[in-house]
C-alpha cells in the first residue's frame, strides 16, 4: 500500500445506496427499526452519503428517510426522486431535518428507455432534465442527475443532457450502468470522453453507479474512477437490483490493497466491514454466499493440504490482507454455560454488537438458554443469536413452543403454541414429514395464502449440537419475503423462519392497508 500523502483530487466519495438500491431487491424488505440500524451503522464506519430511500414510494419510505436525517451525524442524508414536481417536493421533505441533505434525481436517457418507458422524445427528456434540477436546486445546493441507462444513451445527447445538468445547478452527475451491460474499457471511455466534451464537467463531481448483471460492477466501478469519476455508489453485500449492485466491501478493499494501481482513497473504517455485511444480511433475510469476496465465510478459509502448509509458514502465500483489517477475528473464543454476563458483554463488543437496557437482558437469556443445549458456543452462534433477536423484536405472531412427532412410522405430527398479537393459540396437525407438519399448524394457527418459494437448512458451525440456520421465502399477492432463523432444533428454527418471512408479509400488508386509507381519507 502506498505511503505517499492523500491528495483531495484522489479521494472517492462512498455514497452507499442498501437502503435504496439495495432494498429493492426482491425478498430483501426491511423494517423501519432495521433501517434506522442500518443507517447509524454505516454512519459510525465513514459512509459519505446515505441514500435512505424513495420518498415519494410510500408513507414508510418517507418516515424512515425523515427520521435517518433527524439522526445521522456525519454523512450526507440523500433521497431519491424522479423528475416530477411531486417527487421532488416530498424528497425536501423528507430529507430537511438534516444537518447535511441531497437531492438524487433522475430521468432516463436511452432511446429505448425514451420511447417504451417514457413515450418522450429527445427534446421533453432534455427540457425536463433542466426543469427538474432547477427545482431541486432551489431547496439545496447539494443535487445529483443520475441519466438513467446512461451506458445505452446516445453520445452526443448524454454530453447535451450532462452539461444542461450541470448548468441548472447539479453538482453530482451519476452515470449509470442500469443495466450491468457495459464493460471496463468502454466505461472507462465513457467517462474519460464525456468529462473531455462536456465543457462545464469540472463544476461537478462524476459518480459510478454499477450494477452486477454481468459479474462485472466493481471492475466498471474502479475504471470509472481511473477515468475521472469520484464518487462510487454501491450497497453492502451488493445487494440490489437483479444481480445487485457494486458491493461496497469490495471496491473499498480493492482501493485498499492494490493501491500501487488504483491510488485512491476513502474514510470507511474496514474493520467494520464483516460486522456490517452480517447486520445487512440479518435484516434482508438475503445470506451471504460463502465464497463471496472480503466477507464471505470461507473469504479467510483455507482447507487444501498446500494451502494450509503455506499460511503456517507465512500467511502471505495465500492471503493478500490481514483478517483484521476487515473485522475478521482469528481465532474463534468459545463460550459456554459457565460464562457470566460480564464476559457475555465483553465478547459482543469485541464482535462489534453494541447492545443495551432489554435488547442486552434478552440476548443474554437467550444465550444461556443456547447454552444448556449446546456444549460449545462460537463467534457464528452468538451473530446468529444477536441477529435473530434483532429481526424479529417486532413480530406480531410469535412462536411460544412447539413439539413434533416424525419417524418411520407416519402420520408426522406437529403441536404449536403461537402468541399473535397478545392471543395465545394452540393447534395440532398432520403432515407428510415433520416440516410439512410444522408448517401446516402454521398455516391452521394463522390462515393465509402465501407460497412457500424457498426452504433451505445449513449449519451454522460444525459438530452435531450445530445451531441450524433456516431461510424461508413466501410470495402472495406479488411480494416475496424471506426470513432466516436459527436453533439447535432445525424444526424450531424452520417454525421461526416461517413466521418472521409471514410477519413481513402481515406487517406489508398492514401498511399497504393503512397508507390506502389515509389516501382515501385524504381524497
Amino acid at each position: 500500500m502506498s505511503t505517499a500523502p492523500k491528495s483531495d483530487k484522489d479521494r472517492v466519495i462512498i455514497f452507499d445506496t442498501t437502503l435504496r438500491d439495495g432494498e429493492q431487491c426482491p425478498g430483501a424488505t426491511m423494517t423501519f427499526e432495521e433501517k434506522l440500524n442500518i443507517a447509524a451503522l454505516l454512519d459510525g464506519m465513514g459512509v459519505d452519503v446515505i441514500e435512505a430511500g424513495f420518498p415519494i414510494a410510500s408513507d414508510g419510505d418517507f418516515e424512515a428517510v425523515n427520521e435517518i436525517a433527524k439522526r445521522t451525524q456525519n454523512a450526507v442524508v440523500c433521497g431519491l426522486s424522479r423528475a416530477g414536481a411531486k417527487d421532488i417536493d416530498r424528497c425536501v421533505e423528507a430529507i430537511r431535518p438534516a444537518r447535511r441533505g441531497r437531492i438524487h434525481t433522475f430521468l432516463s436517457t436511452s432511446p429505448v428507455h425514451m420511447k417504451y418507458k417514457l413515450q418522450m422524445d429527445a427534446q421533453q427528456v432534455y427540457e425536463l432534465v433542466i426543469s427538474s434540477v432547477t427545482r431541486a436546486r432551489n431547496h439545496t445546493d447539494d443535487v445529483e442527475w443520475s441519466s438513467e441507462d446512461g451506458t445505452r444513451t446516445e453520445f452526443d445527447f448524454l454530453c447535451r443532457c450532462v452539461e444542461a445538468a450541470i448548468k441548472a445547478g447539479a453538482t453530482t452527475i451519476n452515470i449509470p450502468d442500469t443495466v450491468g451491460y457495459a464493460v471496463p474499457e468502454e466505461y472507462y471511455d465513457l467517462f474519460k470522453r464525456v468529462r473531455e466534451t462536456v465543457p462545464n464537467s469540472d463544476k461537478a463531481v462524476f459518480s459510478v453507479h454499477c450494477h452486477n448483471d454481468l459479474g462485472m460492477a466493481v471492475a466498471n466501478s474502479m475504471a470509472g474512477v481511473r477515468a475521472g469519476a469520484r464518487q462510487i455508489e454501491c450497497t453492502i453485500n451488493g445487494i440490489g437490483e437483479r444481480a445487485g449492485n457494486a458491493a461496497l466491501e469490495e471496491v473499498v478493499m480493492a482501493m485498499r490493497v492494490r493501491n500501487d494501481k488504483l491510488p485512491f482513497w476513502n474514510n470507511i473504517d474496514t474493520t467494520q466491514l464483516t460486522h456490517a455485511s452480517k447486520v445487512v444480511s440479518a435484516a434482508t433475510s438475503f445470506p451471504v454466499q460463502y465464497n463471496k469476496a472480503i466477507v464471505g465465510r470461507n473469504a479467510f478459509a483455507h482447507e487444501s493440504g498446500i494451502h494450509q502448509d503455506g499460511m503456517l509458514k507465512n500467511a502471505q502465500t495465500y492471503e493478500i490482507m490481514l483478517p483484521e483489517t476487515v473485522g475478521v477475528k482469528q481465532t474463534s473464543l468459545v463460550m459456554g454455560k459457565h460464562s457470566g454476563r460480564h464476559a457475555f458483554i465483553h465478547k459482543l463488543e469485541e464482535m462489534g454488537h453494541k447492545l443495551s437496557g432489554n435488547q442486552l437482558e434478552d440476548a443474554f437469556v437467550r444465550f444461556k438458554a443456547l447454552a444448556d443445549r449446546k456444549k460449545q458456543i462460537y463467534d457464528e452462534d452468538l451473530d446468529a443469536l444477536i441477529d435473530e433477536g434483532m429481526v424479529h423484536a417486532h413480530d406480531r405472531i410469535k412462536l411460544v413452543s412447539l413439539s413434533v412427532i416424525a419417524g418411520t412410522r407416519g402420520p408426522q405430527r406437529a403441536t404449536m403454541k403461537l402468541d399473535v398479537d397478545g392471543e395465545t393459540r394452540i393447534e395440532e396437525t398432520e403432515g407428510n414429514g415433520p416440516v410439512d407438519a410444522v408448517f401446516n399448524c402454521i398455516k391452521a394457527l394463522v390462515p393465509h395464502e402465501a407460497k412457500l418459494e424457498l426452504y433451505q437448512v445449513h449449519a451454522v458451525t460444525e459438530g452435531t449440537d450445530a445451531q441450524a440456520e433456516v431461510s424461508v421465502r413466501l410470495s402472495q399477492d406479488g411480494r416475496s419475503m424471506t426470513a432466516r432463523a436459527a436453533d439447535p432444533d432445525t424444526l424450531v428454527a424452520s417454525a421461526k423462519a416461517y413466521l418472521g418471512a409471514l410477519n413481513k408479509l402481515v406487517m406489508k400488508r398492514q401498511r399497504d392497508v393503512t397508507q390506502a386509507n389515509a389516501a382515501a381519507a385524504a381524497s
